[in-house]
C-alpha cells in the first residue's frame, strides 16, 4: 500500500514539474513576440515622417483673364500630382475676382491690379497678395491698318474718340474699330492707367468684350480693329504696336524701358491653409518657371525694377 502510493505521488511530482517547464517554455516563446511588436511600431514610427498627408479639396480661382492661361496650365500640373484636388479656373477680370474673393465665392482672386485700385480699403486690407509673376500689355491692331507705332498722345485721341480714322496717324485710310475690355477687366484698368494715362468712357460703337481671347479675334478679323493684350496672347494673327517707339518685349519690360506691365496678382482672403496653400506655393516652383516664360509672363525674379500701387517704379 504504501509502495502504491508512492507510486502515484512520484507520478503526480512528475507531472507537476513537466507542466511547471512547458509554462516556462511558452513564457520564454512569447518574449520574442513581443519584441517583434515593439519592432514594428518602430519601424512605422520611422516611416511615417516619409508620409506626407495627402492633399484633398476643390479650389476655384477666379478673376484676370490675362493670368489665366499661367493658372490653367499650372492648375493641370498640380493636379496630375495632386489627383484628389480639384481645381476650376474662371476669367471674368480682375474686378470680379478680386470681388469674388473679398466676399467669399471663390478662394482665389486673380488679379493684373492692386486690390487697393478696385475695392474700398477694408474689405482690400482682407485680402493677401501673392505676386506670381509680370505681365506686359501692348496695343494691337488688325494687320491691314498699316501701323507699327503710336505715342500716348495719339493712343489718348483713339480711345477717346478724337481720332476717327486710321490716315490721321499715320496708317491706312480706314475707320478706327475700338475693341475694349469691361470696366471691371484689370488688362484695361492697366492698360489706361500706364499707357494712356487717364481712364476712357466707352465710346458708341466700340465693342466690349470679357475674355482676351475673343478680343484678340475680333482684332484679327475686324477691318481697322485696335485693342489691346497681354504678351501672353500675342502671336501672328494680331499686329503688336510698339509704345513711344519701344518694343513690348521681356528685355525692354525687365530693364523699365517699356512702361505698360504690371504684377500678376492671386488674392486670397487671409493666409491660406491647406491645398490652396499648396497650390500657390507651386505657382512661384520651379515646376512652373518654365511655363512662365513659355507662356509669354516674366518672372519676377529677372525683373530689374519694381512698381508700388501708385505706379512709381524704382530700380
Amino acid at each position: 500500500m504504501k509502495k502504491s502510493l508512492m507510486l502515484v505521488m512520484t507520478i503526480l511530482l512528475t507531472v507537476t514539474l513537466a507542466a511547471c517547464g512547458q509554462g516556462s517554455n511558452n513564457t520564454a516563446s512569447n518574449t520574442p513576440d513581443t519584441s517583434s511588436n515593439t519592432g514594428s511600431t518602430n519601424n512605422t514610427a520611422n516611416e511615417a515622417p516619409e508620409q506626407t498627408e495627402e492633399l484633398s479639396g476643390s479650389i476655384l480661382a477666379v478673376g484676370s483673364s490675362a493670368l489665366q492661361p499661367l493658372v490653367d496650365e499650372a492648375s493641370k500640373k498640380f493636379m496630375d500630382l495632386n489627383p484628389k484636388v480639384s481645381i476650376q479656373v474662371q476669367g471674368g477680370g480682375s474686378g470680379t475676382g478680386l470681388t469674388q474673393v473679398s466676399g467669399g465665392q471663390a478662394d482665389i482672386g486673380n488679379s493684373d491690379v492692386f486690390a487697393e485700385e478696385k475695392l474700398e480699403a477694408g474689405p482690400a486690407a482682407e485680402l493677401v497678395d501673392h505676386q506670381v509673376a509680370v505681365v506686359a500689355m501692348a496695343a494691337v491692331v488688325n494687320p491691314a491698318v498699316g501701323v507699327d507705332n503710336l505715342t500716348k498722345d495719339q493712343l489718348v485721341k483713339i480711345f477717346s474718340g478724337e481720332v476717327k480714322n486710321w490716315s490721321e496717324v499715320g496708317g491706312s485710310d480706314q475707320a478706327i474699330q475700338i475693341v475694349n475690355r469691361p470696366s471691371s477687366s484689370g488688362t484695361r484698368a492697366t492698360f489706361e492707367k500706364y499707357a494712356l494715362g487717364t481712364k476712357t468712357e466707352d465710346l458708341e460703337g466700340s465693342i466690349q468684350e470679357d475674355s482676351s481671347g475673343t478680343v484678340k479675334k475680333l482684332v484679327a478679323e475686324t477691318p481697322g480693329a485696335i485693342g489691346y493684350l497681354a504678351l501672353s496672347y500675342l502671336d501672328d494673327s494680331v499686329k503688336t504696336v510698339k509704345y513711344e517707339g519701344v518694343e513690348a518685349n521681356e528685355e525692354n519690360v525687365t530693364n523699365g524701358s517699356y512702361l505698360v506691365w504690371a504684377y500678376e496678382h492671386m488674392y486670397t482672403k487671409g493666409e491660406p491653409t491647406g491645398a490652396v496653400k499648396a497650390f500657390l506655393d507651386f505657382m512661384v516652383s520651379e515646376a512652373v518657371h518654365e511655363d512662365i516664360v513659355e507662356l509669354g509672363y516674366i518672372p519676377i525674379s529677372k525683373m530689374q525694377v519694381t512698381r508700388d500701387v501708385d505706379g512709381n517704379i524704382t530700380k
